[in-house]
């Protein structure tokens, strides 16, 4: 978890960074911004700082050596000698340009931020940020003029949306440092350079990340697997979901073997969830997870998957929010439909 309620902004400065298929170039600050009004510095810890709520961490790789990393060499040198700060960012800003070789990726400011008194899992350290602006909103300006009032318009910056953003904590550098990332835009291939070819980070393989990715797959094999491939019913299937919300709210620890066989049950589709499992992980390079302690914050924030809904038609759409054995499926032979019976205690 985050607390930037005692963060300090220390230094700042901005770049501009071009398209490099565009040959659009890098337009570089003489010096680092000076801040001496404090709402405006509370406003750029908002815009910089508001955005990161997840315990989803990622750390600086090389496939060879992390000493390779660029980004994670030129950070390294700023958190060992501040006085490094603005060359540093020079060469973040090279380095970004190098990397923005997609005609689709757009012009943008590029802010470097060195920051203190972040608390991150309860332990107070300094950090880098990195951010880059890329979508500028149009604003109307109201104004009064004489005896009227004047209108006119202004493009800018919403404080409210970061286009990409990056918080480097300065712990574990041994591992790689702890760093954090948002990238709004990375929808399309073109954005991953700001993740993979820029940053170069790869994901923490902690807790928060085991168990979001394990809510993630089965996500996908109750939608790929048991839908498509053993076509099992909506009700099978919400019975599948409800299960496994179960097993994470009453357990602590995730175990595969378990999992199954209380979640599960039947050999066949448990077989299927193996392979299923097994492909989900050679996929995104996930090393095995057959046990791992679960995290609360990751099962908070994966609660959306767990609402289960059974549509019917285009008349009636059933919520299951907790035990699917109130409810019946069958078949009513005399009008030809099928029905669900519902069983309750009382309305509310």
């Amino acid at each position: 978890m985050f607390d930037f309620s005692e963060v300090s902004l220390n230094q700042i400065v901005v770049h501009n960074i071009g398209n490099r298929i565009e040959e659009q170039g890098v337009s570089l600050s003489k010096s680092p911004m000076v801040i001496s009004d404090d709402t405006v510095e509370t406003i750029l810890k908002q815009y910089f700082l508001s955005h990161f709520k997840s315990d989803y961490f990622y750390s600086f790789s090389n496939d060879s050596d992390l000493q390779l990393n660029e980004v994670f060499n030129h950070i390294s040198q700023i958190f060992e000698d501040e006085s490094t700060f603005f060359e540093q960012s020079k060469n973040l800003a090279w380095l970004l340009y190098e990397r923005s070789n997609h005609p689709k990726i757009k012009t943008g400011e590029f802010y470097v931020v060195r920051f203190s008194n972040i608390n991150v899992e309860g332990e107070i350290v300094s950090g880098i940020g990195l951010f880059k602006s890329e979508t500028k909103d149009t604003y109307l300006r109201v104004y009064q003029k004489n005896e009227n009032f004047e209108v006119d318009y202004q493009d800018g910056i919403n404080i409210k949306k970061l286009d990409k953003g990056c918080l480097i904590f300065n712990t574990e550098k041994e591992f790689g440092y702890k760093v954090s990332i948002i990238d709004t835009t990375n929808k399309a291939t073109e954005a991953l350079y700001w993740r993979d070819g820029f940053l170069s980070v790869m994901p923490r393989e902690n807790e928060f990340y085991q168990t979001n990715q394990l809510i993630d797959m089965c996500k996908g094999f109750s939608e790929q697997i048991l839908n498509e491939t053993h076509n099992v019913d909506k009700q099978e299937q919400v019975n599948f979901i409800k299960k496994t919300e179960a097993y994470f709210n009453n357990n602590d620890t995730f175990n595969n073997e378990e999992f199954k066989e209380h979640v599960i049950e039947n050999d066949e589709i448990s077989e299927a969830f193996e392979e299923y499992k097994h492909e989900f992980e050679n996929k995104r390079a996930l090393a095995p997870a057959d046990q791992f302690e679960i995290s609360a914050e990751a099962l908070k924030k994966g609660k959306k998957y767990f609402r289960s809904i059974i549509k019917l038609d285009k008349n009636f759409h059933v919520y299951v929010h907790s035990n699917p054995d109130f409810i019946e499926k069958g078949i009513d032979n005399t009008k030809g439909l099928k029905y669900y019976k519902l069983y309750f205690h009382e309305e509310s």
